[in-house]
């Protein structure tokens, strides 16, 4: 293996047939009609140095390779193709939505990458290319980079689908407080992806119609495109019925604290006129009725009872307790709602 410092992550020269073999990668970079191939951490200083001394590589791409923030596209610059592409976070513990961001430049034999943090789609390609598996030219190593990122995305929009199947599922047995923040969280994983899902699929329609690609290439880019088009459509969707899911959890909860504000307002209606009835035969003062007589206090108990049954006929004509229909009515949206998420997982 090359001996190179640490801020270089690998340096490989093909040999054209799927090959490569690892080269030491000094001030300048050897001149040969072969590809090179090199990929470089952008957050060490050493980095920039070294571009800049690349009579090769012009100021703006240095500048490009080195920006910390980026949204996938690809755009000619510095008479090369300039490319940013995202791929998952897969580490363990890590955020799928955190995205990985790699830079490339490409123009003619040579290949100059840069990132932060290692993507297993470049370690995979360079592993190939070590076993003699790998691209033979700069261009074909670009759509295989940008088929195997998009081929690593799709599990994580299918944990995403899952997750808003289980949230249905547990809404449709107990609309608990506690999914609001499960389906929130939900909803911001599917946010946090199609803010960079969206334009690198615009970044991969610009890259087929480029020319210097041969026809396999762009066949994979294609395809690439396509599948990327579809999980941005199954994204868009779990993230629609997370926002459907959220407001029935809202709705739910609202229906609840109305049904006990209304339980509260009918007792409070039933034991107000009580109340003011006890409290008025309380007073300790001359000429109350019945003080004389001993069956005075189970009279009063017996007028009260009737007095409230009165009250609640009342209640009941005036349709105060509402529908039953109207529990049906809610536990109907709930089955729709689920039966609409497992439509929606079958297809």
């Amino acid at each position: 293996m090359a001996d190179n410092p640490a801020w270089v992550k690998l340096a490989l020269q093909f040999d054209g047939a799927g090959g490569a073999t690892p080269f030491s990668l000094g001030a300048q970079l050897p001149e040969t009609e072969r590809t090179l191939w090199v990929n470089l951490d952008y957050t060490d200083d050493a980095t920039t140095e070294w571009l800049l001394a690349q009579p090769r590589v012009p100021d703006s791409v240095v500048e490009g390779l080195s920006t910390p923030d980026t949204r996938p596209r690809a755009a000619e610059v510095g008479g090369g193709l300039l490319v940013y592409l995202r791929g998952v976070n897969l580490y363990p513990d890590a955020r799928p939505e955190d995205m990985i961001a790699i830079r490339l430049w490409i123009k003619d034999n040579l290949i100059i990458s840069t990132q932060k943090r290692q993507l297993f789609t470049v370690s995979e390609i360079s592993d190939g290319l070590l076993k003699g598996e790998g691209p033979r030219n700069a261009f074909q190593l670009l759509a295989w980079l940008a088929d195997g990122l998009i081929w690593r995305m799709e599990g994580v929009i299918e944990r995403i689908e899952d997750l808003v199947d289980q949230c249905s599922e547990a809404l449709e047995r107990n609309p608990d407080r506690a999914l609001t923040h499960a389906i929130s969280s939900v909803r911001r994983r599917a946010i946090a992806l199609r803010r960079y899902l969206a334009p690198q699929r615009e970044a991969l329609n610009r890259l087929q119609g480029d020319a210097r690609l041969d026809r396999d290439d762009e066949e994979v880019i294609r395809e690439a495109g396509d599948r990327l088009q579809r999980l941005l459509e199954d994204l868009d969707t779990a993230r629609d019925q997370a926002t459907l899911l959220q407001e029935e959890v809202f709705s739910v909860q609202n229906e609840a604290i109305n049904d006990r504000m209304y339980l509260l307002a009918i007792i409070s209606a039933i034991f107000l006129p009580l109340g003011f009835l006890t409290g008025l035969f309380g007073i300790n003062i001359g000429g109350m009725p019945g003080v004389e007589d001993p069956d005075a206090f189970w009279w009063f108990l017996g007028f009260l009872g009737g007095l409230s049954v009165l009250l609640l006929l009342w209640m009941m004509r005036l349709r105060w307790f509402g529908d039953r229909a109207s529990k049906a009515v809610r536990l109907g949206r709930l089955g729709i709602l689920t039966k609409s998420s497992w439509l929606f997982r079958k297809k």
